[in-house]
């Protein structure tokens, strides 16, 4: 029998997957597939220039925006095109200016109206099985 060929990954792939900026990984990184097992191991065990730049940055949207408690529409709103370091997000934390508190404003709203219609699509599939449970015992108890 032959082995299985691993599946491999862009190493944009990977560094998205990882949460890291891909331009500022080690160029060896930048350069070469990583393996789905490889990638594995990084996340469970990541080497000091992993643990840095996750910890440090420069970091890429995705996480400015997560951190910051915006969207990566806000972050593109704001005019933040650029990567930001850990530093530089906890001075925009410290000291949000308008634009920051706007977005988070607005994030939390759409944060609720997510709860809200996830509750009631749950309210309607809960009335849905009750009346489903209801005709089948009302079936039951005439001996259909």
């Amino acid at each position: 029998m032959s082995e299985k060929k691993p599946q491999m990954m862009k190493p944009a792939t990977a560094a998205q997957k990882l949460g890291i900026l891909l331009e500022a990984a080690p160029e060896e990184f930048q350069n070469s597939e990583i393996s789905r097992t490889d990638l594995a191991e990084l996340a469970a065990n990541p080497p000091v220039w992993l643990a840095e730049l996750r910890a440090n940055g420069p970091h890429p949207r995705q996480v400015v925006a997560a951190k910051l408690g915006v969207s990566i529409s806000g972050l593109a709103r704001s005019g933040v095109t650029e990567p930001l370091t850990s530093a530089e997000i906890s001075l925009l934390l410290q000291q949000p200016p308008a634009w920051l508190v706007t977005e988070r404003a607005t994030q939390a709203e759409v944060r609720a109206d997510q709860i809200r219609v996830k509750d009631a699509r749950a309210e309607k599939a809960a009335k849905q099985e009750r009346a489903a449970r209801g005709a089948a015992q009302r079936a039951a108890h005439r001996g259909e």
